[in-house]
Parts: C-alpha cells; structure tokens; sequence
C-alpha cells in the first residue's frame, strides 16, 4: 500500500471529524475545512492507487 492511500485516508478521517463538529457547533469555517480535507484525502488516495497500480500491486 502506497503511503499516499495512508495519508489520503487519514484525511479524510480527519476533514470528517472537523465537518462533524463545524456542523454540531454551527461552525461553517470548521465545516468547511473539513469538507476540503475530505476531498484532498480523496485525491490522495487515488494518486496512490495509481502508484500501486503501476507497480502491479
């Protein structure tokens, strides 16, 4: 497993802590922060499939 997908996975997991708790805290700055961290997290994963796809794993 690509080190992308790790941390591609832990931002998401945190981007959706934060958005849980801007939308339980009316916070729309938290909110979206999280929001964003989420969708980096995505694409950081998918740049890691990529790699392990191009090694053959």
């Amino acid at each position: 497993m690509d080190k992308d997908r790790i941390k591609g996975s832990a931002d998401q997991a945190k981007g959706a802590a934060k958005e849980t708790t801007g939308k339980v805290l009316g916070d729309e700055k938290l909110k979206a922060e999280g929001q964003m961290d989420k969708a980096k997290g995505k694409v950081e994963s998918a740049v890691g499939g990529a790699k392990d796809a191009l090694r053959g794993k």
